[in-house]
């Protein structure tokens, strides 16, 4: 399995350093445990920046940075080896391999946090946080703060700035290293044979959680721990609708499938969006309205390239998809008039796409001081343009209502223009009804 190399956590770790200022402190938790129902959790996943700093798997855990100490600049508080637990629970890491392993300079018990983290806060002069993504943990560290501040008067110095390392961390997180693009190259190949899969084994009669039921097989054998989100399969009229979760309706003979779905490698996410005919052919309307938000792709596309701004993609979306509209007749007037009216917004109401990594929306400021963010090298975001045409508009003709149709793939900005990451899934009418023929 592709994993993130422990130099390039030891590189992220130095990077944040540099930019925080002299004589300073950063501070920040695992993701908590979260219950599901009584005692049974969720399948444990990181918290995204925590990752990001460490790849270090666990809960119950606290990294410190402390640029300039002597005994070590990177801390990390975890839980000590129990053989008991362990038995329950699984391995733990302890001390010892939060050093030898995850690359820690020093390592102490989480349990011992409460003695330890104040005497490495005190006469640091401002503290780096996550504030606001922990509320316990955010009273945790006033308490920390304020056992210092009780000793001021024997000397002791506490803190006197507090900073979101949020603005720190976030844009270092918008560039992918060629590390993190290779992860990700390969859960946007998983999650392509997935979308293969779904495509072969749909025919009527069949309900939304089988093919749902495909993509967490090809998933899971491929060694991806779970979806980066779950997982929209919807059929007939709920492909009209964005964020459909229900994924228990029949498949039926004639209805389009919308399935967005994409598996996380090593907490990083892949996002792909295909729609396709149930029985494998698609109808005139169908093919009219998915040839349009194909064409607004690949509009899009040509627009992703280095000095060119982050809403040049999306405006490109709007235009062709107006302008389809008009022709087809789901639209009356001029093509100018109907977009400064923002007349397509009842058939495609999202952006075209956002930024991908650690989180399937990932961080990362899409304006910068008041205008939209220039596209560099590295930068990773979605293309996802869509048409939704609700089976309620009574404004359109029967025979279009009901059709929602979304393409989604997942691109790199390069040098010279962009890498497609997700291109192993068959995009267009000819390539859809090809596969879907030959798997019947």
């Amino acid at each position: 399995m592709i994993h993130i190399p422990k130099s390039e956590y030891a590189r992220r770790r130095k990077a944040l350093m540099a930019q925080m200022e002299p004589n300073s402190i950063a501070i920040l938790p695992a993701a908590a445990v979260a219950i599901r129902n009584r005692d049974v959790e969720h399948v444990y996943r990181q918290d995204s920046n925590f990752q990001y700093l460490s790849g270090f798997p666990e809960p119950a855990a606290v990294i410190v940075l402390i640029p300039g100490r002597a005994h070590g600049e990177y801390v990390l508080f975890c839980r000590e080896r129990n053989a008991e637990r362990e038995l329950w629970d699984g391995l733990r890491a302890g001390q010892e391999g939060a050093i030898r392993d995850f690359g820690a300079d020093d390592a102490f018990p989480i349990t011992d946090i409460d003695d330890i983290l104040p005497g490495l806060i005190e006469g640091r002069s401002r503290v780096y946080s996550a504030m606001g993504g922990n509320p316990e943990f955010d009273r945790n560290l006033m308490e920390w703060i304020n056992a210092i501040r009780s000793k001021a008067s024997l000397g002791a110095q506490p803190p006197n700035e507090f900073v979101a390392l949020d603005h720190l961390m976030h844009d270092m997180r918008l560039y992918k290293s060629a590390a993190e693009l290779k992860v990700m190259r390969h859960a946007a190949q998983i999650s392509a044979r997935a979308h293969v899969r779904a495509m072969q084994a749909s025919r009527a009669g069949l309900h939304e959680y089988s093919l749902e039921a495909e993509l967490d097989y090809e998933f899971r054998k491929s060694g991806a721990k779970m979806p980066a989100y779950g997982s929209i399969v919807a059929s007939g009229d709920n492909s009209c609708i964005l964020h459909y979760q229900e994924n228990d309706a029949l498949l039926k003979s004639g209805d389009l499938v919308l399935i967005d779905a994409g598996c996380e490698i090593d907490c990083y996410a892949s996002d792909i969006s295909r729609t396709f005919p149930v029985n494998g052919r698609f109808s005139a309307e169908q093919k009219a309205i998915y040839e349009l938000v194909l064409a607004a792709q690949e509009a899009a596309i040509t627009e992703i390239a280095p000095d060119k701004h982050w809403n040049q993609a999306h405006e490109a979306t709007v235009r062709v998809i107006t302008a389809g509209l008009v022709e087809l007749g789901l639209l009356q007037g001029d093509v100018d008039e109907l977009i400064a009216s923002e007349a397509y917004k009842p058939f495609y109401m999202h952006r075209a796409g956002h930024w991908l990594g650690l989180d399937v929306h990932d961080v990362g400021e899409y304006k910068v001081e008041g205008e939209w963010r220039v596209l560099e090298a590295g930068m990773t975001l979605t293309v996802e343009p869509g048409i939704y045409i609700s089976p309620g508009n009574l404004d359109v003709a029967k025979k279009w209502r009901g059709i929602g149709v979304r393409i989604e793939d997942d691109v790199v900005v390069t040098k010279h223009g962009c890498e497609i990451l997700t291109g192993d899934v068959p995009k267009t009418v000819a390539e859809i009804e090809a596969l879907m023929a030959g798997a019947a």
